[in-house]
């Protein structure tokens, strides 16, 4: 039986120095107060230009971060493989306007893929389509994109294409790949989007993975519709389920543009639909492919009785657990 009291194993990687650092970290970050002081108070010496690089470096960095380049992560992904925990190599930038950076972005993320090809300590590859492709137009093309202008389909053309050349390198590499969930006024780009990828390069087994943030009321049944396609058309599905990120801007642009707010109204409500999409791909493993994204004990604990209840292995490479680094060892290391 797995459970996540077991700081043996947990930490048994980390020194005393580690646990001292990370105890006084989450201490500090989880009193709202001081981290709304924190995040001024970085912005500002940032302007100012003065030299805290070396502070942040030693401390959130350290616990959260596993490197500034592929080659610098590397001793990170090492170490975490002699406890079997798995690597994904996630290069986080978003929000630049300019094409060379867009491009630029492109050949990073195929850069990790190259990375991750034959090595069994990186199972997978991820992207966020804001990073390759502007903001707006991924927000006016939310609204069709045959009501683009012709400059505009233009940019959504060479977006196709960005993002058609990083998941030609997963398939070539056989190195699955997530597409990373938005804002709600992008995401129906970055679903049409992710299923058309998911019928080209999901043929025998799923290698583009679509991001379901479960913290949306709409997503299970979402869900629903996307076995159905890929059991009627013949593909894999292959599905990240997370909670969610962007909550609290949602529910702020909703309350601004009067309609109705796409988040769940509590978190019981989440949390009842996530473990739902985890019995849901269970039940479908026959087409579905999943890694259930979360720091949830309770989640976490249901889908291993899942797997035993179908008699699926742990070592299936169709199911997948992921914690961002440093937030929850004590299930990761479990």
């Amino acid at each position: 039986m797995i459970s996540f009291d077991n700081t043996k194993i947990a930490f048994k990687g980390k020194s005393n120095k580690d646990l001292n650092r990370a105890y006084w970290l989450f201490k500090i970050v989880s009193k709202p107060t001081f981290v709304k002081f924190g995040k001024w108070a970085t912005q500002f010496a940032l302007k100012l230009r003065l030299p805290i690089d070396g502070l942040i470096k030693k401390t959130i960095f350290r616990q959260f971060c596993g490197g500034i380049s592929i080659s610098d992560s590397r001793h990170t992904s090492i170490d975490l493989a002699k406890n079997n925990v798995k690597t994904i190599l996630d290069y986080s930038i978003e929000g630049k306007v300019l094409e060379e950076d867009f491009d630029k972005t492109v050949q990073e993320i195929i850069c990790t893929i190259m990375e991750a090809a034959g090595n069994s300590n990186i199972p997978f590859a991820v992207f966020k389509v804001t990073g390759i492709c502007r903001f707006e137009l991924l927000e006016k093309a939310n609204n069709g994109i045959e009501g683009l202008s012709d400059k505009d389909k233009i940019d959504y053309n060479k977006l196709i294409e960005r993002i058609d050349s990083i998941c030609a390198a997963s398939f070539q590499n056989n190195v699955p790949l997530f597409i990373d969930a938005e804002e709600t006024w992008i995401q129906e780009t970055i679903d049409l989007i992710a299923y058309e990828m998911s019928v080209k390069y999901n043929q025998e087994r799923a290698i583009v993975y679509n991001t379901i943030q479960m913290y949306r009321h709409d997503r299970l049944d979402f869900m629903k519709v996307q076995i159905e396609k890929a059991t009627k058309e013949n593909w894999k599905l292959g599905l990240k389920i997370v909670r969610g990120a962007y909550m609290e801007k949602e529910r702020e642009r909703a309350a601004k543009l009067n309609y109705p707010s796409p988040i769940q109204p509590d978190k019981k409500s989440t949390d009842k639909d996530f473990n739902a999409a985890l019995e849901l791909a269970i039940n479908n493993i026959d087409v579905c492919s999943i890694c259930c994204g979360t720091h949830n004990e309770e989640s976490s604990l249901l889908l291993t009785n899942l797997l035993k209840q179908q008699n699926i292995q742990p070592n299936n490479d169709q199911v997948y657990f992921a914690q961002l680094l440093g937030m929850s060892d004590h299930i990761s290391f479990n």
